[in-house]
């Protein structure tokens, strides 16, 4: 394996941890649960979770399409005996 094979690769695990954590930090859809509990939302509390949460989202679109590059690029160099 070369070099740039070996760059790719860490790269590649580097992405994809940088993925799992963004997604674990990403609030689940749960609607109407406050009704059920009693709690009910602020306003404050709305806006501040859909602005991290669009962050958030944000990111996990980055992460997964560069994820998706280097994968391709991975498979491309294999496939052409580069790496």
């Amino acid at each position: 394996m070369s070099i740039w094979g070996i760059i790719l690769g860490i790269v590649l695990g580097i992405v994809s941890i940088a993925i799992i954590v963004v997604i674990i930090l990403q609030e689940g859809n749960q609607q109407g649960v406050g009704v059920v509990t009693g709690v009910a939302d602020s306003y404050f509390s709305k806006n501040k979770a859909r602005s991290i949460d669009a962050f958030l989202s944000r990111w996990t679109k980055i992460f997964a399409t560069v994820f998706v590059l280097f994968v391709l690029a991975l498979n491309v160099l294999a496939h052409f005996d580069i790496l």
